[in-house]
């Protein structure tokens, strides 16, 4: 397979990235509200906020793959927006679910947002998986480059598979046993990932969460 043929593929993988990413968001944001959960709210914001995030490596790939040069300054301004929007998701997360607690809110059990926090698990870590393959494989091809930026963004994909997790475990500790404060407490996990992810995206890292 050639160096091109990869790089097509790498960025056919995006484009799934981002279509996932957006049902993901549009639901987990809906079935949130309706049920009051500050996890599954949280979960769905943290989604829409990579969508950005994502796009911005995905336009860099596109450029690699093309020769061309990207625009430094653009993906910096983008960057920086994605920066300012994971700071408010934390503070908007540490406020609501201390006003939960506070005033004992039972949020709602609500099925569908079990059910795309469970796809996640699924469909997050095969995405992981295949942009790890592909990534390694364009560097075997010389492509470091676009290689480079799919193995950042892999680690991005297992990362939100991570705030699934936890969003799932809130979600069904209440679902099952009524253990509502288990939402808001699952909710925080957020917060230490959305300040990471805030202060790398606003030096200008494009491996949101980079490979410590």
């Amino acid at each position: 397979m050639t160096g091109q043929t990869l790089a097509r593929r790498a960025i056919g993988v995006e484009y799934v990235t981002l279509g996932w990413n957006s049902l993901e968001a549009v639901v987990a944001i809906v079935s949130g509200v309706v049920a009051s959960s500050v996890a599954l709210t949280a979960f769905g914001i943290d989604s829409g906020i990579e969508l950005i995030s994502a796009t911005v490596v995905l336009v860099r790939l596109r450029a690699l793959v093309a020769g061309s040069e990207p625009d430094e300054r653009k993906e910096r301004r983008a960057l920086r927006i994605v920066a300012v929007c994971f700071f408010a998701l934390a503070g908007y997360v540490v406020i609501d679910a201390t006003i939960s607690l506070a005033l004992g809110e039972r949020p709602a059990v609500s099925p569908a947002g079990v059910a795309i926090s469970g796809a996640a698990l699924i469909v997050m870590p095969t995405l992981a998986v295949a942009k790890r393959r592909i990534a390694t494989r364009l560097d075997t091809g010389g492509l470091t480059g676009p290689a480079v930026l799919l193995r950042a963004d892999a680690a991005e994909t297992a990362l939100c598979a991570t705030l699934a997790a936890t969003t799932l475990v809130g979600l069904g500790l209440n679902a099952a046993f009524g253990w509502w404060r288990a939402d808001p407490v699952a909710s925080l996990a957020v917060v230490y990932f959305a300040i990471r992810e805030g202060r790398e995206a606003w030096a200008g890292e494009l491996d949101c969460c980079g490979d410590d």
